[in-house]
């Protein structure tokens, strides 16, 4: 008598509205591509579409010109039945800085509001006193709050290191972990232990994001799934592999018939790749798409480097007219890392390490000139790495300046009235201070783009005489 299967099904979150096309095209889809093909992605049954926070808000603002938070509004109406998720960068939100305590709380209750229900936020350093505000903000407005880890390689980041940590963020108050492979680092086997460890730590359903950079991607997930991953990320087919995730149905159908079979229809599938398909083929014509970001880099695994920081270290050198120096400032990202204390490399962390390897090896001699973004990460004003900064690269950077050692927005006063008095004049809703406050010239632009647009649309009506006498 064959053995009864006991089904563990996994769950799926799709990335096509924000990783996928972040990683691919930099994040440059306009909503109007995304709004028709929704009802039929509402029909799937996707544990939830990622489809805001990251670098979404910027790109609507400085690119697209485009209200993000209109964005999203349309999104919701759009998804009956399916959770939304964002991507949300503790203290720094979807920013570069650190933000008070009361910016980051308005943030959360009008993503909220606006239809995000699932919040998955991280720290650079996964320095979890950098959550805690916006945990707590999450859970006050009755979403769903999940911490990701940044996953990195060192000596510090062992089995223990990640089990103790998702035991603090079980105490934080969070609903889930996510291990968020930005770089594309974890293998197949690794995977498996860190699963496992995580769910040594911790009672809380354990998500898996990664990125198909390195070329290990799809493997990593079977083996995490079979280590008792609950949902992984994934990407549908026209914007998968390269740097995005492994394809949706793909894996899909690697858990077919199994005790992880996820249940999601491929015909239904399949409509969605072949409406996403065509746009897929006008991103190659226009250069939006560069093959190059579609193979598989080891350099990754080698390195460390995400795929989005090879690619401005790439036009970083071509602006100096230093292309033949690559090889040598991939050997000095991982030197500079160790200085700073071993962080993840991730935003924003990745570009200020990218940054200052390039400096380094350009000016022929190491920190002749700091960054101050790196003076910020040696000042503490980012949080606390896992391992000590050098003393003497600190020191060159700092003098004798001291280091903060609390939670760096404990010095941050309120910010939202300052905010709120300075673009006053722009305001047309009340999430327009949330989007100054992040990125003040970008949005003020915006902000006057939008009253031009608002102002042609009137002088029209005017002129066919709709306007009520």
């Amino acid at each position: 008598m064959s053995e009864e299967i006991i089904k563990k099904p996994v769950k799926i979150t799709e990335t096509i509205l924000r990783d996928a096309h972040q990683s691919l095209i930099a994040t440059r889809m306009p909503t109007e591509e995304m709004l028709p093909i929704i009802d039929k992605m509402d029909k799937v049954g996707y544990h939830s579409v990622e489809c805001w926070g990251g670098a979404t808000f910027d790109s609507c603002l400085r690119f697209l010109k485009e209200d993000p938070w209109e964005r999203l509004r349309k999104l919701r109406s759009g998804f009956k039945n399916t959770k939304l998720q964002m991507l949300f960068r503790g203290q720094n939100i979807l920013g570069y800085n650190h933000y008070s305590d009361d910016v980051v709380e308005y943030f959360v209750q009008k993503s909220i509001a606006n239809g995000i229900d699932i919040i998955r936020i991280f720290d650079c350093f996964n320095d979890l006193r950098n959550l805690k505000t916006a945990v707590d903000a999450t859970k006050k407005e009755g979403g769903h709050c999940q911490i990701a880890l940044s996953y990195t390689l060192g000596d510090a980041y062992t089995l223990d290191y990640w089990k103790e940590t998702a035991r603090q963020i079980e105490e934080l108050g969070a609903d889930s972990i996510c291990i968020k492979d930005m770089a594309g680092l974890l293998v197949p086997y690794e995977a498996t232990r860190l699963v496992t460890a995580l769910k040594e730590g911790s009672k809380l359903p354990i998500q898996l994001h990664t990125h198909y950079t390195s070329g290990v991607a799809s493997m990593t997930y079977l083996k995490a799934v079979e280590a008792g991953c609950d949902i992984i990320d994934t990407a549908m087919s026209p914007l998968a592999m390269g740097t995005s995730q492994p394809a949706t149905e793909v894996m899909v159908e690697t858990f077919r018939g199994t005790e992880y079979d996820t249940g999601l229809d491929q015909n239904l599938l399949a409509e969605i790749a072949n409406y996403f398909a065509p746009y897929r083929e006008e991103c190659l014509k226009s250069g939006l798409l560069n093959p190059k970001v579609m193979g598989v880099n080891i350099k990754t695994l080698l390195y460390q480097v995400p795929g989005g920081m090879l690619s401005n270290l790439v036009s970083q050198l071509k602006e100096a007219g230093a292309e033949d120096k690559f090889q040598a400032v991939l050997e000095e990202i991982p030197r500079v890392r160790e200085d700073f204390g071993q962080p993840p490399l991730v935003t924003p962390s990745s570009q200020i390490v990218g940054t200052q390897a390039v400096l380094n090896v350009l000016q022929g001699e190491r920190y002749k000139m700091i960054t101050k973004e790196s003076k910020k990460i040696l000042a503490g004003e980012f949080g606390k790495t896992i391992k000590p900064f050098n003393p003497e690269v600190q020191k060159k950077a700092i003098g004798d300046a001291k280091p903060i050692t609390c939670r760096p927005a404990d010095n941050i006063p309120p910010q939202l009235p300052k905010f709120k008095e300075e673009c006053k004049q722009w305001i047309q809703q009340e999430e327009d201070v949330l989007s100054y406050a992040l990125f003040p010239q970008v949005a003020t632009e915006f902000f006057k783009y939008r009253e031009a647009q608002q102002t042609k649309v009137d002088a029209s009506i005017a002129k066919d005489g709709a306007y009520p006498v």
